[in-house]
C-alpha cells in the first residue's frame, strides 16, 4: 500500500494541533468541588464559574427547611451562565435589575479569579451579600460581577439566598416539625450554607479560606451584621464589610408572634390554623401565591400581618444590638458606612446607625474603618449619594452601572474605591500605595474617610457628628 504523500501528512497534523487548541480554548477551567466538578471560563484576564449548586433547591418538601445538602454529579459539570436569582417579584426601578428569571431552584454559587492565579495560591477572598430588603435582590445583576476585583488579586464569590416568605416564615406546623432543626430565618441559613461552601471549597479556585472578607448592602449589610454576632458563624469568615446595614439591631418579637404572621398568611390562602394538612398546603402553593405581590416597592405593613421577615431566633440570628453591647460577636476588622443621601437622612436610619456602631465596636477595640460615600456620578446631576449608590464604585464597575455616560472622574473613584476594599481583603487594613491616608476609627477622634463629592477620599473629622449625636441624645 503506497504511503501518503509527506504533504498530506503535515496537513493532517495542523488540523489536528488547530482543532485540538481551538477545543483546548473553548473547554474553560476546570475545578473540582466537593459535589464534582465544574467548568468555567476565561474572559479578559479572569477566569469565573457560575452557577454551582451549594445546597439543594429548596422545593417540595424542603421548602422551609434548612438547606440541604447539594447532589454530587459525574462528569464535569458547565458553568458558565448564572443560576436563577430567587423567587421574588422584579420592579423596574430596582438600582440592579436582576439577569436571570427567579426560581424557588435558586441556591447557586459564583466564583472569580485571576486567569493567571495558581489554582493551589492562597488568594484573599471576598464574599457578597446582596441587598433588597430581603425581599428582592439577586447575584446576577451585572454591577456585581466580581471580574473587576477579580483582577486586583483576589476571589470574589457571590451566591443567592432565599428572600421574603420563602426566606423568613413561621408556622406552628413547622415548629412541630422541626426536630431540633433550625427554622424560621431560612434566608440566614442559606447564608451560612454558602459560607461553609466556600470554606471547604474556595481552595480549588486558588482562594485561602482562612482570609475571607464577608460583606453586603442594606439588607446584606444588615446580614453581616447578622452573621458578625451568630454563634453558627463564627471562623467562617476572618474580616466584614457593611455598607448601609443600619444600626446592628435585630427585633426579637418572640417565635409565638412570627408563627402568628403564617397563620394569617395561610388564612389569607384559606388554609385553616387548626388544618392538620396547613403545612402541607402551603408548601403545595405555586411560588408565586407565597409571593403574593410584594417586593421593595410596594411592601407596606398589612393588618393583620402577613410577613415577618428576618427576626432573633437565639440560635441562627440573635439580638444583634444587645450581642454587639456585651462583646458577644467576632471581633474581627470591619469596614463599615453609609451614602450622604441615605435611608433616612444625615441623622437617620444607616447614617446615624453605621456611625453609632462603629463607635461601639472600636470601643471594644475592634479595627474599624468608616466611611461615609458622598460622590454623585456626574451623570446623575443631582446632590446627594443615594442608598445603594456606593456598590459599583466598590465592585469597579461604574463602567457597567453607567455605560457611555460614565466620566474618568467616576472611573477613578471606582478605582480609588476597590483598592481600598481589596486591600481590607488582603490584610485587614484598606492603606496602600498612591491612597490616601485611611485613619483607623476612634469614637472620641470621629475621622471618617469621605468619598467626596469632589471626586477624591478626603479624612476628616465626621462633619455631621454633633448633629447626630444631638439627635441620638434628643430621641432617648
Amino acid at each position: 500500500m503506497p504511503r501518503p504523500p509527506l504533504q498530506s501528512l503535515l496537513m493532517v497534523a495542523l488540523t489536528f494541533l488547530v482543532s485540538s487548541g481551538a477545543a483546548q480554548g473553548a473547554s474553560g477551567p476546570v475545578a473540582t468541588v466537593d459535589t464534582g466538578k465544574v467548568r468555567g471560563a476565561v474572559e479578559k484576564g479572569v477566569a469565573s464559574w457560575k452557577g454551582i449548586p451549594f445546597a439543594a433547591p429548596p422545593v417540595g418538601d424542603l421548602r422551609w427547611r434548612a438547606p440541604q445538602p447539594a447532589a454530587a454529579w459525574s462528569g464535569v459539570r458547565e458553568a458558565t451562565a448564572y443560576g436563577s436569582d430567587c423567587m421574588q417579584l422584579p420592579f423596574p426601578s430596582d438600582a440592579a435589575p436582576l439577569g436571570t428569571p427567579p426560581s424557588e431552584d435558586c441556591l447557586y454559587v459564583n466564583v472569580w479569579r485571576p486567569a493567571k492565579a495558581r489554582a493551589s495560591g492562597k488568594l484573599p477572598v471576598i464574599v457578597w451579600i446582596y441587598g433588597g430588603g430581603f425581599v428582592n435582590g439577586g447575584s446576577s445583576p451585572p454591577t456585581y460581577a466580581g471580574a473587576a476585583l477579580a483582577k486586583q488579586g483576589v476571589v470574589l464569590v457571590s451566591f443567592n439566598y432565599r428572600l421574603g416568605r420563602f426566606g423568613f416564615f413561621a408556622h406552628p406546623q413547622l415548629t412541630q416539625q422541626a426536630h431540633g432543626e433550625a427554622l424560621g430565618n431560612y434566608g440566614y441559613m442559606d447564608q451560612l450554607a454558602a459560607l461553609q461552601w466556600v470554606k471547604r471549597n474556595v481552595a480549588a479556585f486558588g482562594g485561602d479560606a482562612s482570609n475571607v472578607t464577608i460583606m453586603g448592602e442594606s439588607a446584606g449589610g444588615m446580614s453581616v451584621n447578622a452573621l458578625l454576632t451568630s454563634p453558627m458563624a463564627q471562623g467562617l469568615f476572618a474580616k466584614a464589610v457593611v455598607l448601609s446595614g443600619g444600626d446592628g439591631t435585630t427585633a426579637d418579637p418572640g417565635l409565638a408572634s412570627v408563627e402568628q404572621v403564617g397563620v394569617n398568611f395561610a388564612a389569607a390562602k384559606g388554609i385553616a390554623a387548626d388544618d392538620p394538612q396547613a403545612l402541607a398546603k402551603l408548601r403545595a402553593l405555586p411560588a408565586e401565591q407565597v409571593v403574593d405581590g410584594m417586593n421593595l416597592a410596594n411592601r407596606a405593613p398589612q393588618n393583620p400581618s402577613t410577613y415577618a421577615g428576618p427576626f432573633a431566633d437565639g440560635k441562627v440570628a440573635v439580638e444583634t444590638g444587645a450581642a454587639f453591647a456585651s462583646g458577644r460577636f467576632a471581633k474581627v476588622p470591619v469596614m463599615i458606612g453609609a451614602t450622604s443621601a441615605d435611608i433616612g437622612g444625615k441623622t437617620g436610619f444607616m447614617v446615624a446607625g453605621a456611625r453609632g456602631l462603629a463607635g461601639r465596636l472600636a470601643a471594644q477595640g475592634v479595627p474599624v474603618y468608616a466611611y461615609r460615600f458622598s460622590y454623585v456620578a456626574d451623570t446623575i446631576g443631582k446632590p446627594g449619594a443615594q442608598h445603594a449608590s456606593d456598590i459599583p464604585y466598590f465592585f469597579d464597575t461604574v463602567d457597567v452601572k453607567y455605560g457611555a455616560a460614565v466620566t474618568k472622574k467616576d472611573v477613578a473613584m471606582g478605582r480609588a474605591m476597590s483598592a481600598y476594599l481589596v486591600n481590607f481583603a488582603k490584610k485587614g487594613d484598606p492603606n496602600g500605595r498612591k491612597l490616601p491616608a485611611w485613619p483607623r476609627y476612634a469614637g472620641d477622634e470621629d475621622v471618617i474617610m469621605d468619598f467626596a463629592a469632589s471626586g477624591r477620599p478626603v479624612a476628616q473629622r465626621d462633619p455631621w457628628g454633633p448633629d447626630i449625636d444631638a439627635t441620638t441624645v434628643a430621641g432617648r
